[in-house]
C-alpha cells in the first residue's frame, strides 16, 4: 500500500503503520487497520469484509467517551482514501505491558481457575461458574513481547521490576479506572464487558500517561450481549472467539490453518458490525 505524504514504517498481522514524510510531523504515525484477522499467531485468510472500518470507528469512539488522554492527534487528517479505517496518532514511549482488566470469568482465566482457584495468581472465590461477574475487576497484566514471541502472563511485582513501582501503580489504577468507566458505558448499550486489555506510553513532551493501540474494540475485549447472560447464555460473544472456536474444531493446530468458512466470514463482519452498531447507536 502506498499513500501519498507517508513512507511505510511496519507491518503488523493486522495493521499497517506509516510516517509523514514531512520532517516537521516525525512525531506523528498514519495507523491503517486492515480487514485481516488473526488467532492463534497465525493470519487467517480470507479477510473480514469491514472489519477495518469497524475497529477504527469504535476505537474512536471510545476515545470520545474516555475522559483520558490518548494518543489521537487532531494536528493531522488521515488520507480521505482511507480515513474510514485510519487515524493518526501520537508517537508514544510505549511501556512493554499489556493492562489486562478482567471483569468476568472466562477464556484462560476460566481454565486456571478450574486448576487452582486462582486467576494470574490472584485468589478468587470458589464456586464460580462461568461467565460469573467477579467481585472486583481484576488486574492480570503481561508482558509485551518482542514481534515474533509470545506475551506472557507476569505478576504484579513483574511489572514493578520492568517500569518501576511508580509507573506499575500508575498502569494498574487508570487501566481499572478506565474498565469501570467503559463498563458501565457498555451496559446502557445493553453489553457487558467481560474483560480488555490496554496499552499505554509515556508522552514524550511532558510524560504524561497516555492510552496507546485500539482501545476497547472487540480484538482486544470480550463483549457479550447483557440479556443473553441474563437469561444464562454464556457461550455467546463478539470477539474472535468464534473464530477460535470453528479454527479448533477445523485444525489441529499444526501447519498453516485452513481458509476460513464463508459462513464463519459472514457471521464474524456481522458481529463486528453488530457491536459497533450497538456502542455507537449509529447503523452503518
Amino acid at each position: 500500500m502506498e499513500i501519498a505524504g507517508f513512507r511505510h514504517l511496519y507491518s503488523g498481522k493486522v495493521r499497517e503503520l506509516f510516517e509523514p514524510i514531512d520532517p516537521d510531523l516525525s512525531h506523528l504515525v498514519l495507523i491503517v487497520a486492515s480487514n485481516r484477522i488473526s488467532a492463534f499467531d497465525h493470519v487467517l485468510e480470507p479477510e473480514i469484509p469491514g472489519k477495518g472500518a469497524n475497529l477504527t470507528r469504535m476505537t474512536n469512539w471510545w476515545f470520545d467517551h474516555i475522559d483520558f488522554p490518548s494518543h489521537r492527534s487532531e494536528e493531522l487528517a488521515a488520507p480521505a482514501e482511507i480515513a474510514d479505517r485510519a487515524v493518526v496518532v501520537k508517537r508514544l514511549e510505549m511501556y512493554p505491558v499489556e493492562c489486562v482488566v478482567r471483569g468476568y470469568i472466562s477464556g484462560s482465566g476460566w481454565k486456571e481457575y478450574q486448576q487452582s482457584g486462582t486467576i494470574c495468581g490472584i485468589e478468587l472465590p470458589a464456586g464460580l461458574q462461568f461467565g460469573d461477574r467477579l467481585p472486583e475487576p481484576i488486574f492480570t497484566p503481561a508482558y509485551k513481547a518482542p514481534q515474533g514471541e509470545k506475551d506472557e502472563n507476569i505478576t504484579f511485582e513483574q511489572t514493578i521490576e520492568l517500569v518501576g513501582e511508580k509507573i506499575a501503580a500508575a498502569l494498574r489504577d487508570a487501566s481499572l479506572e478506565i474498565f469501570r468507566a467503559a463498563s458501565a458505558i457498555a451496559e446502557q448499550a445493553g453489553l457487558i464487558l467481560a474483560d480488555t486489555k490496554f496499552e499505554f506510553g509515556a508522552d514524550p513532551k511532558n510524560g504524561e500517561l497516555t492510552l496507546g493501540d485500539e482501545v476497547l474494540t472487540p480484538d482486544s475485549s470480550r463483549y457479550w450481549d447483557r440479556e443473553q447472560w441474563a437469561a444464562g447464555v454464556r457461550d455467546q460473544s463478539f470477539d474472535k472467539q468464534m473464530v477460535r472456536n470453528w479454527l479448533s474444531e477445523n485444525w489441529d493446530g499444526s501447519g498453516e490453518p485452513p481458509r476460513l468458512s464463508d459462513e464463519i466470514v459472514s457471521i464474524s463482519a456481522e458481529r463486528y458490525s453488530l457491536l459497533a452498531e450497538k456502542l455507537t447507536g449509529v447503523r452503518q
